[in-house]
């Protein structure tokens, strides 16, 4: 809880930059930073996109290596990266790709003391633009959020790019952005302390309120042009919502049950083929049993996950066999010291977290029958 005299706080990326064919300006935005970026990217972000990287530096008065990423951000990969990094004379790190491979260039950056320059290829999460990486162990359990002083220094959105990338991944975007409202409306009330070191202002619950709203308006119609590969102005709208608004709202604004019910799922290797806001959109339902909202507001979200294709039952998120166990365990570790569950304003306990999984998990197989998916299937 913070205290009565503690400071509301504010941040965000240096710069955000969002549109079509913008990653062809990677190396023009970099140039300003430093002389030599390591490009850190998977295997397939580097065949689809690494000759129109390598291009953009060429054009531009920085140079470029790349490194690929190993596949998880786990303490043993950011050591091994930041050694390459100073080894080779980069003085700036570029993350190419999803959600893990920017929370191990932030990570690497701030050890190797460099700038961050952050370029998604998908909108599944809202990580881009926070100072802060979610750490793993190397066999996908969390372990830790690791927190920075400053936001990157630049967020590219090439939404020609995003717009191509499979309908899944947005939509999981689109499950992390759907907490993030909640969340800052408990840490208000809690007086909890950010991401960011304050307390929950105004502007945060603004951006965070705009987020809600945005993905109310605009999801469903954003999911079905995505499944034609159509950029629309829903489909911007969304990705800024996902990224910005998210990014902006969950770390000024606060986490609470939703990321720490999230947390707690990691532990379950039934689990693990789940993106990231898949598992935040179930523990947002289950905050919300928690916190005991109005039916409607309570329906409202539901009717919501069901039609853009977030799940909304154990069943959905790959567990078969939720004995009392499985699910106290879960509840254990989301109740973990550390984490941001203890932010919402009443106390927390693991035998109440269990209980509203469950409970959340019987009101979801209900919404099931009573709501449908539009267009195809996002899993």
């Amino acid at each position: 809880m913070g205290g009565i005299d503690m400071a509301r706080i504010f941040i965000s990326p240096n710069r955000y930059i969002q549109g079509a064919g913008e990653m062809k300006k990677v190396g023009e935005y970099t140039a300003n930073l430093g002389s030599k970026a390591l490009v850190l990217v998977s295997q397939g972000g580097k065949k689809r996109s690494g000759a129109e990287i390598e291009a953009s530096f060429k054009a531009s008065k920085a140079s470029c290596q790349f490194e690929i990423f190993n596949g998880e951000c786990s303490r043993k990969e950011i050591n091994r990266i930041a050694a390459v990094v100073k080894g080779s004379g980069c003085d700036i790190v570029v993350g190419v790709g999803g959600g893990k491979i920017f929370d191990t260039a932030k990570s690497v950056a701030n050890q190797a003391g460099t700038p961050v320059v952050i370029c998604p290829t998908i909108a599944a999460t809202d990580a881009p633009c926070s100072a802060l990486s979610v750490i793993y162990t190397d066999d996908g359990k969390f372990e830790e959020y690791e927190f920075f002083k400053a936001n990157p220094n630049v967020v590219i959105m090439d939404t020609d790019i995003i717009s191509k990338s499979p309908v899944r991944l947005t939509v999981s975007g689109i499950g992390d952005a759907l907490a993030t409202y909640f969340e800052a409306r408990a840490c208000m009330r809690s007086g909890a302390v950010t991401c960011a070191g304050g307390k929950t202002g105004g502007a945060a619950m603004a951006v965070a309120k705009l987020c809600f709203d945005t993905l109310m308006a605009e999801g469903v119609k954003a999911k079905l042009a995505l499944e034609v590969h159509a950029c629309t102005e829903a489909v911007e709208k969304i990705i800024e919502a996902n990224t910005l608004l998210s990014g902006i709202g969950f770390e000024s604004g606060g986490l609470a049950g939703a990321h720490a019910i999230h947390n707690g799922f990691t532990i379950l290797p039934e689990c693990h083929h789940m993106y990231h806001g898949e598992k935040v959109a179930f523990g947002t339902l289950t905050q919300l049993v928690l916190e005991d909202i109005p039916q409607e507001e309570l329906q409202a979200v539901l009717r919501f996950c069901v039609a853009v294709g977030l799940p909304v039952t154990m069943k959905q998120l790959g567990i078969e066999d939720p004995t009392p166990e499985k699910i106290m365990s879960v509840a254990t570790a989301a109740c973990a010291p550390n984490d941001a569950l203890h932010n919402m304003p009443f106390e927390v306990t693991p035998e109440k977290v269990s209980a509203a999984i469950f409970a959340a998990d019987a009101i979801g197989r209900q919404a099931l029958k009573d709501y449908k998916p539009v267009g195809g299937e996002a899993r």
